[in-house]
């Protein structure tokens, strides 16, 4: 009763005029973003990041939440009238989507996306409000040792899953650890790998990065691999939603969503693991296998609402534990730092009211992009034909200003430069960036919560895998790199044999 009160509690905050405009500015700004191909949740974020310091700490969590939602939301409109997914998450919606648009139902394939999208996020949001107070209740017992274990097993996980090889989302990792390194060291005061740079003293800061990497190195990475000429939206077309279409969505939604949301509070799991199983388990429960691969709305309605339960599953974990399991996660852990706020298990009791106001803005948020995305859905094709060079151009402006305007030092752009540029040539030759931000934030915890352990155990190793908790999880994470392998290397026989066919 305690929880739903102070849902409630945080209800009223959220319903007040201010907030409840901050939320549609989140949603609207997510969904514009969603819909254009090459920019995520996750470039948005990083990109506005520095444009909210004015504002309190409330009201710039539920834009970043906002964002999230309906880049989720947005992306599924590209996938299906353009055939090129604005997210990794929305590449399933685009197999049966785009067909179905080609085929004359496109109105039908955007309404069945927006409407198993509603549902979806808000089953997984009313779970996320039930699991995460007793998930963070819990954590608070975890000693020194089981916090390092926890984020061993975030850096494994997001490395060895995120981008298409182990070894470079490990590479990718160390980047982000060595750069984690940088300032002085809190123990001794002394200064680490600054090369005598005074603007290194106090580290690199983690929105320099989180908008070098998303936003310069991404734009660059984009603006590099854009097509020439005008884009080619497929119109909308067709009736909305039939009795037929109805019928074989509604079981989609909901099996999409069971499988989501408990993968999106896996670390590294994300919308991407949850999109393929889903498209994977309705083509072999359909009654209709023979329309997959030609505009199957099973195809679309399942990976759709897998893809937003995850995306509210992946806050359990960031709101909870600290650990954020993908790209955007990190960015908004990131958003969480620069108010001085640490996400984790004492978050609940020590800012119960925003947290409150942030998982009751979720519900909102949901509404308003239901409203936003039904009848306004032509306004999104017309972004789709913004002129990308301006596009771009407006990206990299903002990023620069937003950056300057944190500490109004002109080396911190030479930083974003030099971030954006690595990051740039990263996603070129493959190397995931998401590892080396995650690393970048929580490579200091880890090395805060190591001290700790071996400070108590008095330097004896055995104590970082002594407790029944860190046990269980560094053998889940044995597992978990276990069944990656096995999976990677099915899946390479698998090619080889289809073009061998």
């Amino acid at each position: 009763m305690d929880n739903v009160t102070l849902l409630l509690e945080g209800f009223a905050t959220a319903m007040q005029p201010e907030y409840l405009l901050y939320a549609l500015l989140g949603v609207t700004l997510g969904t514009a973003v969603g819909v254009l191909p090459g920019i995520g949740p996750a470039m948005t974020v990083a990109l506005l990041l520095p444009l909210t310091y004015t504002l309190e700490p409330t009201a710039a969590l539920i834009i970043f939440a906002g964002i999230y939602y309906g880049g989720m939301y947005g992306g599924s409109t590209t996938s299906i009238l353009l055939n090129t997914p604005g997210e990794s998450s929305s590449i399933v919606t685009a197999l049966e989507g785009n067909k179905m648009a080609k085929a004359g139902r496109g109105a039908a394939a955007l309404a069945t996306a927006a409407i198993g999208s509603f549902v979806a996020g808000t089953i997984a949001t009313v779970l996320l409000t039930v699991l995460a107070p007793t998930i963070a209740d819990l954590a608070v017992t975890l000693g020194p040792p089981d916090y390092f274990a926890l984020m061993v097993v975030a850096f494994i996980t997001v490395a060895a899953l995120l981008g298409s090889s182990i070894s470079r989302g490990l590479a990718s990792l160390a980047l982000g650890l060595f750069a984690g390194l940088i300032g002085t060291d809190t123990l001794s005061g002394q200064p680490r790998l600054t090369m005598g740079l005074s603007t290194l003293a106090d580290g690199i800061d983690v929105v320099v990065v989180a908008v070098g990497f998303f936003a310069v190195g991404e734009a660059l990475y984009v603006a590099s691999r854009l097509r020439h000429g005008p884009v080619e939206v497929v119109p909308v077309g067709g009736k909305w939603m039939t009795k037929e279409f109805w019928a074989r969505s509604w079981k989609p939604w909901l099996r999409g969503t069971a499988i989501g949301f408990p993968i999106g509070t896996i670390p590294a799991g994300g919308a991407d693991v949850s999109t393929f199983l889903s498209y994977a388990a309705e083509k072999k429960l359909s009654k209709h296998p023979e329309e997959f691969g030609k505009g199957a709305i099973e195809g679309v309605a399942g990976p759709e609402a897998a893809n937003n339960a995850a995306a509210a599953g992946v806050l359990v974990p960031l709101l909870t534990l600290g650990l954020p399991t993908t790209a955007t996660a990190a960015v908004i852990v990131a958003a969480f730092q620069s108010y001085g706020i640490q996400p984790g298990p004492q978050l609940f009791t020590s800012n119960p009211a925003m947290v409150w106001a942030l998982i009751a803005s979720l519900y909102i948020g949901n509404v308003m992009l239901l409203v936003l995305n039904l009848p306004l859905v032509k306004i999104w094709v017309k972004v789709l034909q913004i002129p990308r060079p301006y596009l771009y151009a407006g990206i990299l402006l903002f990023a620069a200003l937003g950056t300057y305007a944190v500490n109004f030092i002109v080396e911190d752009l030479i930083v974003l430069l030099v971030i954006g540029v690595v990051g740039f040539f990263m996603r070129r030759h493959g190397y995931p960036v998401a590892p080396a931000v995650v690393g970048m934030i929580l490579g200091p915890m880890a090395e805060e919560q190591l001290r700790r352990t071996l400070t108590i155990s008095q330097g004896d190793p055995v104590a970082l895998v002594d407790s029944p908790f860190a046990m269980v999880a560094y053998s889940l994470l044995a597992l978990v790199l276990i069944l990656t392998i096995v999976f990677r290397i099915r899946r390479t026989k698998v090619d080889k044999v289809k073009v061998s066919a």
